[in-house]
């Protein structure tokens, strides 16, 4: 069976991180996408003040709207738990599965800025004090990237526009109520607030969980195993 999949990248990140799954997928005869978010990768040169979560929310839903998507399997990384999270509450009809890989579990009124580790907290106050539109990236060895393709994350990768940070998420439930739940974690990187969307995941029956043994970008790292669990997440 052929399925169709979203792929929505993490922060500083761009579509360009997907293209190893996304060539294994549609080698295998499936509908793939991986967009990219506004002021992002291909997309850099319209970073602007005002970018925010729902302008980001608003680049998938299009993305789904526009290509007629329909029993969509939508997988996030990283802070695109964000963004996934927002596109289930006004398009969860038309989601086969929602996957969450190595990423943020947000509750109602949520920001990325409450949820990150220190080290990212410091870059948004530094920035916002600067007035800068952007916070610049953190390093691939930083996410624990192999190190053979730590120089061409860090080439591609670009500041995130800050309002995605500061921004809070309006939820209302509508994550919990597809049925396909999949949470996968990153064990080779340590972040404390994925060790807990990731144990509150475990003790609910409703959902699937996977470890693999890698750093944060998985689908650099281990694109043909993540390519497996997505089509497991979509089974």
């Amino acid at each position: 069976m052929a399925y169709t999949f979203v792929l929505v990248h993490g922060a500083w990140h761009g579509g360009w991180c997907w293209r190893r799954v996304v060539d294994r997928l549609r080698g295998g005869g499936h509908v793939v996408f991986a967009p990219t978010l506004t002021g992002l990768g291909e997309r850099a040169h319209l970073l602007r003040p005002g970018i925010d979560i729902g302008t980001h929310i608003a680049d998938v839903i299009n993305v789904i709207k526009w290509e007629r998507l329909n029993d969509v399997v939508l997988c996030g990384h990283s802070y695109g738990g964000f963004i996934i999270s927002g596109i289930a509450e006004q398009m969860a009809a038309a989601m086969r599965a929602i996957v969450f890989l190595d990423a943020f579990l947000p509750n109602d009124g949520d920001t990325i800025q409450d949820l990150t580790g220190a080290a990212v907290q410091d870059g948004i106050r530094a920035a916002v004090q600067r007035g800068d539109l952007g916070v610049p990236p953190r390093s691939a060895e930083a996410f624990g990237v192999n190190e053979a393709d730590r120089h061409w994350v860090d080439s591609l990768c670009v500041p995130q526009p800050i309002g995605t940070f500061t921004s809070a998420i309006t939820l209302t439930g509508a994550r919990e109520r597809i049925a396909r739940k999949t949470y996968i974690r990153a064990k080779g990187y340590s972040n404390p607030a994925f060790d807990r969307a990731f144990a509150t995941v475990q003790s609910d029956p409703s959902w699937r969980c996977y470890d693999v043994p890698c750093g944060h970008d998985v689908m650099i790292d281990m694109p043909e195993r993540l390519s497996e669990l997505l089509l497991q997440a979509a089974a």
